[in-house]
């Protein structure tokens, strides 16, 4: 049953299809119409809109009808007020008083006429025809006005957008794999100059933000090597031994379980790093002796397998030494030092790591036996990308990012690393960290002590008489 009954009647009270309730207040129905007016009024000039020229929808020409109607408006209400100004004074009181006069005028056979007028007539007669003239050059050039403001605001706009159309010509020629170009605006400090400005701030954190990103690729992929290698030379020395035991496999899967860990930790910075930008390290209290000696443990067979010997010794005078850092970064940066050292070291010698303090710093030295770096290069060993041997570098596909990381790491703990030679004709790395706030740490220097380049130098280290003998 519908709200009209079987007779078809509506029913009291009852809607009516597609009528308005009627309880509905009246400041409600207004705004209810005035909602629907707008909405048709915007559907209009949508529908004019789309059938206007594409150009004309373009900011240079909104600019040019913004700027010819602005100056033909000023031009319009000035002539429009001077007009108006001469109109109403020239209504007010006569300059001539209300007498006649004789009008002299002349006749085609030479002669003259002579008429007597009333001179308040022929002075609003002349008023009259002045005015007529004022209003018909005022059209004229009103509407000469309106054609000139519409070049003026052709060529303003232009000028105004011309900064614009830079800063679009500078991005559209930027690529992601350069973005070294800038826009240097010139001029006052105004909008524009600010958008420019702020256009190449941004290019040069995204910039940053790239360097930052390749650069960590890079590194991440040369650490992910190093693990890669040690897994494959336990794993390979472990299957080659018929008879090894139950202990050599577990100390086997051992190695290869931090290995496997530390490239973990890779992987998940590279995930962080393209979420947040940068890898996010945990920092905990790490003692350098436990860095040390799982440093020593991934490397014992591959420095066997060149006949090498890999010792370390804990040379701290009292309480271990404790940093505060990432316990996998350190290791990383201990991994390239002894990893560099086993490829290069003479076989049959000796690679010796040490721990040990020195007033509120903490230190781990690296030394092998040759075949050491040139006094020149012991700064230039630390940059990005430097070789010294560039081709043999190539042949083994080394990227010669190593020590760049290892400075990179230490610089991010707050610490320092120093190269210099030693007695034995090759290198000792010593990096120089500070010690744990709850570590007992003496008065000493606020910064690492410089290396000498003489016999013996580095952090006293291999002076002392308990320092570990050299392999034959």
């Amino acid at each position: 049953m519908t709200a009209a009954g079987r007779d078809g009647a509506a029913r009291p009270g009852a809607p009516v299809p597609g009528a308005r309730p009627a309880g509905l207040p009246a400041a409600n129905r207004l705004t209810t119409a005035r909602t629907t007016s707008g909405r048709l009024t915007t559907k209009r000039i949508e529908k004019v809109a789309l059938r206007l020229p594409d150009w004309m929808g373009s900011i240079r020409f909104r600019l040019t009808a913004l700027y010819s109607l602005v100056l033909f408006g000023l031009a319009a209400t000035l002539v429009g007020g001077l007009y108006l100004a001469l109109a109403a004074r020239l209504d007010d009181d006569p300059m001539t008083t209300p007498t006649t006069g004789v009008l002299v005028q002349p006749t085609p056979d030479g002669g003259q006429v002579y008429r007597q007028v009333e001179l308040n007539d022929l002075e609003q007669s002349v008023n009259e025809r002045s005015l007529t003239l004022l209003r018909s050059y005022s059209f004229s050039a009103l509407g000469l006005l309106f054609v000139a403001s519409l070049g003026v605001g052709w060529l303003v706009a232009g000028r105004v957008l011309a900064p614009i159309d830079r800063i679009t010509a500078v991005a559209r020629d930027i690529q992601a794999t350069d973005l070294s170009r800038r826009i240097a605006l010139r001029g006052p400090p105004d909008e524009l100059k600010d958008l420019a400005d702020t256009f190449d701030d941004m290019l040069g954190r995204l910039d940053g933000a790239f360097a930052q990103q390749r650069r960590f690729i890079q590194e991440a992929s040369h650490e992910l090597r190093n693990p890669l290698a040690v897994i494959r030379t336990n794993l390979d020395v472990a299957l080659a031994d018929p008879d090894a035991t139950v202990e050599d496999l577990r100390a086997t899967a051992e190695v290869v379980n931090r290995s496997i860990a530390r490239m973990g930790v890779l992987v998940d910075d590279l995930l962080t790093y393209a979420r947040e930008g940068s890898p996010i390290r945990e920092l905990t209290q790490v003692p350098l002796r436990g860095v040390v000696d799982d440093t020593v443990a991934e490397f014992a067979l591959s420095a066997a397998a060149r006949r090498l010997t890999i010792a370390a010794q804990d040379l701290s005078a009292g309480p271990v030494a404790t940093v505060v850092g990432d316990r996998v970064a350190l290791r990383q940066a201990v991994a390239n030092l002894v990893a560099n050292a086993v490829r290069l070291a003479p076989a049959g010698t000796a690679i010796r790591l040490a721990v040990g303090t020195e007033g509120p710093w903490a230190w781990i030295a690296v030394d092998d036996a040759g075949p050491g770096i040139a006094p020149e290069d012991h700064d230039r060993v630390f940059e990005r990308f430097w070789r010294g041997d560039g081709a043999q570098a190539r042949v083994e596909g080394r990227s010669g990012l190593g020590l760049a990381i290892v400075r990179q790491i230490v610089e991010a703990h707050g610490g320092r690393v120093r190269l210099a030679d030693n007695p034995r004709g090759g290198s000792t790395f010593t990096l120089w960290l500070p010690r744990a706030p709850g570590d007992v740490a003496p008065a000493g220097p606020a910064d690492p002590p410089a290396p000498s380049r003489s016999a013996g130098s580095g952090p006293r280290v291999y002076r002392r008489s308990s320092a570990p003998e050299e392999s034959p």
